[in-house]
C-alpha cells in the first residue's frame, strides 16, 4: 500500500518508518536537507531507534519535496506537521494542515487524510464540512527522542471517525491494523471514537500529565522552602498504588513540545465552562519557573559576596535526556528570568549548534563549561557532571529520563 506523511520531525519520521516496514512510503518534506538526510539513511532528529531502524532494516521509504510525487499515488495521507500555539488568537495554528489537505487534494482527491498533529476540539470535523474530504483524527502519544520506540510499543491506538460513516470506519481499521503490524508489541487495544472525542483525549490526557508533574513541582518546592527532603515525601507519597512511582521526578517545569501548548489550547477550550484545575495547571508552571529563577539567583548572589564574581551556567537548553529538542524547553524561560540580573550566563549546548543563544555565550567544551561556571543549572542531571556536583542546582531528585 502506498502512504504519504506529510512532516518529517518526531510524529512523521517515526511514524513513517514504523509503516515503511510494510508500507511504501512517501515523506513530504519543505526542507531539502531534511529529504537528503532520510534518503541517504540517516536520521535528521535524534532518535536512537530511527537511527538503528535505518541502518538494520529494509525499508520503503523516500523523502522528497515534491507534491505530486509524495500524494499522487497515496491510499492514505497522514499530517504531521506543527500546531504550534497562537497566544494573540488563544487557539493552535493550524494552518499547515489545511495547506496540506489543500494541495494534497489538488492532486489526490479520493485520499484518506490522517490527521496526527494535535488540534482544537471539532476541528476535525469543520475540515470535513470545508473539503468534503475523507478525514480521520488519530492522536499521537509520544516521548522526543523515543518517539519510534512508543510507536513500536503503543499504550493504544486511538482513531477518531464519523462513525455514520460505515467507509470510513472501515478505513480506521485498517489503519490501525498497519500501525499494529509495524509494532512489536502484541495485544495492543484499538479505541475507534468520534472526532471530537479523539481530539479531547489527547488534550485532556496531556493535561493531566502536565497536572502531574506540577503537583509533584509543588510538592518540591515545598519541601525545598521548608528544607525537607523532597525525595522522601516523594517515595512516602507515591507507595500508595493508586498514585504510583511514575511521572513524580521533580523539574524546573514542564516543557518540550506538548505539554505547554495543549495545555493552553483546553484551558482555552473551556472558555465560559466551569473550571479551577485546568486554568490552574497553566499558572502552576508559570510559578515554578519563577521560584527556581529566584533560587538559582540567591545562590548566584551568595556567592558573589564570597568571590566577588558568579557565572551561572546552564547545563543543556533542551528540554529532556537523548532530545535535541529545546521548543518550549522551561530553562529558556527561567534564563529570560536570570538575564535581567547582572550574572554572566554561560550555556553547555553540544546540539544547538550555535556560538550564541538569545544573546547568551554558548560553548560544547564540558570542561571548560565546568571550570568557568560558579554555579551549573541542570534541569535533568548526569554522570558526567559528578566531579562538580558541589556546583550543581538541580531538583532531579531521580536522576533519570
Amino acid at each position: 500500500m502506498n502512504i504519504a506523511v506529510a512532516g518529517a520531525g518526531y510524529v512523521g519520521l517515526s511514524l513513517a518508518v514504523l509503516l515503511a516496514q510494510n508500507e511504501e512510503v512517501k515523506i513530504f518534506t519543505t526542507t531539502s536537507e531534511k529529504a537528503d538526510l532520510i534518503n541517504a539513511k540517516v536520521s535528521p532528529i535524534k532518535d536512537n531507534d530511527i537511527s538503528i531502524f535505518f541502518i538494520t532494516k529494509k525499508l520503503k521509504i523516500k523523502a522528497t519535496n515534491n507534491i505530486s510525487e509524495a500524494y499522487k499515488n497515496a491510499e492514505y495521507i497522514v499530517i504531521a506537521t506543527p500546531t504550534d500555539y497562537d497566544k494573540e488568537a488563544e487557539r493552535f495554528d493550524t494552518s499547515s494542515i489545511e495547506d496540506v489537505i489543500e494541495k494534497a487534494a489538488s492532486v489526490n482527491p479520493a485520499a484518506v487524510f490522517v490527521i496526527k498533529s494535535t488540534v482544537p476540539i471539532r476541528y476535525t470535523e469543520s475540515l470535513i464540512k470545508k473539503y468534503n474530504c475523507k478525514i480521520m483524527f488519530s492522536p499521537e502519544f509520544l516521548r522526543e527522542g523515543r518517539a519510534l520506540h512508543d510507536n513500536l510499543y503503543p499504550e493504544r491506538i486511538i482513531i477518531g471517525v464519523d462513525k455514520n460513516e460505515e467507509m470510513m470506519c472501515r478505513a480506521a481499521e485498517k489503519f490501525a491494523a498497519m500501525l499494529k503490524k509495524g509494532a512489536v508489541k502484541g495485544n495492543i487495544p484499538v479505541l475507534l471514537t468520534g472526532t471530537a472525542e479523539a481530539e479531547a483525549i489527547k488534550l485532556f490526557a496531556n493535561t493531566y500529565l502536565a497536572m502531574r508533574v506540577a503537583f509533584f513541582n509543588e510538592l518540591d518546592t515545598y519541601a525545598e522552602i521548608h528544607n525537607m527532603d523532597s525525595k522522601d515525601i516523594i517515595d512516602g507519597v507515591c507507595m500508595d498504588t493508586r498514585i504510583g512511582q511514575y511521572y513524580n521526578n521533580p523539574s524546573f517545569g514542564y516543557g518540550g513540545y506538548c505539554l505547554p501548548k495543549d495545555t493552553k489550547q483546553i484551558a482555552a477550550e473551556y472558555n465560559e465552562t466551569p473550571n479551577d484545575i485546568i486554568k490552574a495547571v497553566v499558572r502552576s508552571n508559570d510559578t515554578r519557573k519563577k521560584h527556581i529563577a529566584a533560587c538559582i539567583l540567591k545562590a548566584a548572589e551568595k556567592q558573589e559576596n564570597e568571590s566577588n564574581k558568579c557565572v551561572i551556567g546552564i547545563y543543556h537548553i533542551a528540554m529532556k535526556k537523548d532530545s535535541d529538542n529545546h521548543r518550549e524547553s522551561s530553562i529558556i524561560d527561567i534564563i529570560d528570568i536570570l538575564r535581567k540580573s547582572s550574572a554572566t550566563i554561560l550555556i553547555y549546548d553540544h546540539d544547538i549548534g550555535m556560538e550564541e543563544f538569545l544573546g547568551i555565550r554558548v560553548t560544547d567544551d564540558l570542561e571548560k563549561f565546568k571550570t568557568e561556571s560558579t554555579i551549573i543549572v541542570a534541569n535533568r542531571s548526569d554522570d558526567e557532571l559528578t566531579d562538580v556536583n558541589e556546583k550543581v542546582y538541580t531538583r532531579d531528585v531521580y536522576v533519570r529520563d
